[in-house]
């Protein structure tokens, strides 16, 4: 019996103002799985029983082995947890991302995400999108862009403490290492089951009115790079400085019409933009010279994740302040290209076909 359906991500994107590693919004750019199950089609070249195909962002570094690609690891992490050691013969996987790799728009979350849905549906496990959340929470560890990916919108998430005895374990994959033997290896045991209820989170409301300006340097900056020069402490007023603005931004955004006079200082930061500069050159004009009065329609102007993408809220002129930002990096010899994106409000998506 042939099995087809669909797996729908969206980009995410994380740390928006404030909220480092806090606030994030799933975005109307989607990372589809095609996933076909025909016992008729020979995988035997494959281990673990699947042939995979890709296209879109990243094609000429993406590895096509299952036990090497982020989507297929966690897939078999999710199906190895419940006892179910590979895919089924016949298993064809094709990959469509426009997410661009290591930009700040949440590629790798979306990838873990749609692995964790892959194993759910091909192994018909039954897990809800919150219960999949702890899956991925083990292997991300990132739960503003997992969170925003998995549900949509614009959300707020913690991560409760883990044990050292729920993490240390070389059966689970991580993204961060991947494909490092760190993590994710076949031992022929089978990985711990997550723990519940991970993460938790809320979903936000969001203005209508309100845009999402993506604007995409041609140059890729690493998680673990990005996160490599930021301090491992901080001075108490500056942690004042970003809570008392995440507590009027997340009801400033939902508020129609938005009110630039709210939105645009409370998008400020002193948690991890000030400390990536190094990383971005022209991050720290870009953020100060570009205002609600020097461009109409512009709210609020921040770095998207780790960078090196700039997210500009706007309810209007976007056009314009899209061609300034890229006019901006120009001067820097950066050269960009950009994306007008609203939130993805309802998430994750799979849609069974036949």
């Amino acid at each position: 019996m042939v099995r087809s359906f669909t797996i729908k991500v969206p980009a995410s994107s994380a740390n928006i103002g404030p909220g480092f590693d806090v606030l994030g919004i799933g975005l109307n750019l989607y990372l589809e799985l095609q996933v076909t199950i025909d016992p008729k089609i020979d995988t035997s070249s494959d281990p673990e029983n699947v042939l995979l195909s890709y296209e879109g962002e990243g094609a000429d570094e993406v590895s096509l082995k299952s036990d090497e690609n982020l989507i297929t690891r966690t897939a078999l992490y999710v199906l190895r947890c419940d006892d179910v050691r590979t895919f089924p013969k016949g298993t064809k996987i094709h990959v469509i991302n426009p997410i661009p790799l290591g930009r700040g728009l949440g590629s790798s979350g979306a990838a873990v995400v749609a692995g964790a849905l892959l194993g759910n549906s091909i192994g018909q496990l039954g897990y809800s999108k919150q219960r999949l959340l702890d899956y991925c929470l083990m292997i991300e560890r990132h739960p503003d862009n997992i969170t925003a990916a998995m549900v949509g919108g614009f959300v707020g998430s913690y991560l409760r403490d883990l044990s050292p005895e729920d993490t240390q374990r070389k059966e689970i994959p991580l993204a961060e290492v991947l494909p490092e033997p760190q993590g994710g290896i076949n031992t022929g045991l089978n990985p711990p089951v997550p723990p519940k209820n991970i993460g938790h989170h809320i979903k936000y409301g969001w203005a209508k009115e309100i845009k999402c300006i993506a604007i995409i340097p041609d140059f890729e900056v690493s998680t673990a790079s990005s996160r490599g020069v930021l301090p491992s402490t901080y001075e108490r007023h500056d942690i004042i400085f970003n809570l008392q603005r995440i507590a009027v931004l997340t009801t400033a955004l939902t508020q129609s019409p938005p009110d630039p006079s709210l939105i645009y200082p409370a998008m400020q930061d002193r948690i991890h933009q000030p400390y990536r500069k190094t990383l971005i050159h022209g991050l720290t004009e870009i953020l100060s010279s570009f205002t609600p009065e020097s461009h109409k329609g512009l709210l609020g102007i921040c770095l998207s994740g780790a960078g090196p993408t700039i997210l500009a809220l706007a309810t209007e002129n976007f056009d314009q302040i899209a061609k300034d930002i890229i006019a901006r990096f120009a001067v820097e010899d950066i050269t960009c290209s950009w994306k007008l994106l609203t939130p993805a409000l309802e998430g994750s998506v799979v849609e069974e076909l036949a």
